[in-house]
């Protein structure tokens, strides 16, 4: 199966893609879609180490946040959300509409999160 993130030529000066330009909303205020390029995506596939799971056991103990965990979160999050963004960019979007996370237990101790949304190339409106 071909790299969605490397198998498309990006166009020399296309439209740039913007973190202010993407929206789990399906419009832009402002702008109108012009173009639909499909159905993009970042996927990361994450566990946390015996030494990670000692100290959120640890943690569990005296209840609340337990931030070995929330950082293990974010940190893929911000992954699949940068590839996400990569893959638009790479079909020459300048927006993304649509957007979620997902997330889903492969096996004890590994989740797969994944972050996808529609590509879009969106004009201002007049």
């Amino acid at each position: 199966m071909a790299d969605p993130y490397n198998s498309a030529a990006r166009p020399p000066n296309g439209p740039r893609l913007d973190d202010s330009m993407v929206t789990t909303a399906f419009e832009l205020p402002g702008y109108r879609i012009a173009r639909n390029l499909g159905v993009v995506r970042g996927i990361t596939v994450r566990s946390r180490s015996i030494v990670g799971n000692f100290l959120g056991g640890i943690q569990t103990l005296f209840g609340g946040n337990i931030t070995i965990y929330t950082d293990l979160c974010e940190q893929a999050r911000e992954e699949t959300y940068r590839d996400m963004a990569k893959h638009a960019r790479m079909l020459g979007a300048n927006a993304i509409i649509g957007m979620r996370y997902d997330a889903t237990d492969i096996m004890t101790g590994l989740t797969e999160v994944l972050c996808y949304g529609t590509a879009v190339v969106v004009e201002p409106l007049r």
